[in-house]
């Protein structure tokens, strides 16, 4: 059975740091890119952030850039991320999601069922 749970989020006041984790199972982890979305109240889900299946390659959303790391332990079944200077705006729902990226997997695209991320004072 595949699951993604993520973990870590929470209230956090402005400028302060968060770091989210999402734990898999049921799937060869190694062989999947992970990514994090985030979606805010009223608005559509949007990536933040990837990471390639070994992690030698990310992506970020230019919002987060530079605030934000994306990391993963494929002897821990995890990826990471990591948020500092948060800002109001960065509140929402953060998703963490896998698609298979290797030949007999490509096609894969799981979902974790969120984390709550407010910034507020």
């Amino acid at each position: 059975q595949v699951q993604l749970v993520e973990s870590g989020g929470g209230l956090v006041q402005p400028g302060g740091s968060l770091r989210l984790s999402c734990a898999a199972s049921g799937f060869t982890f190694s062989s999947y890119a992970m990514s994090w979305y985030r979606q805010a109240p009223g608005k559509e889900r949007e990536l933040i952030a990837a990471i390639s299946t070994y992690g030698g390659s990310t992506n970020y959303a230019d919002s987060v850039k530079g605030r934000y790391t994306i990391s993963r332990d494929n002897a821990k079944n995890t990826v990471y991320l990591q948020m500092n200077s948060l800002k109001p705006e960065d509140t929402a729902v953060y998703y963490c999601n896998a698609r298979g990226a290797r030949a007999g997997v490509r096609g894969d695209d799981y979902w974790g069922q969120g984390t709550q991320v407010t910034v507020s004072s």
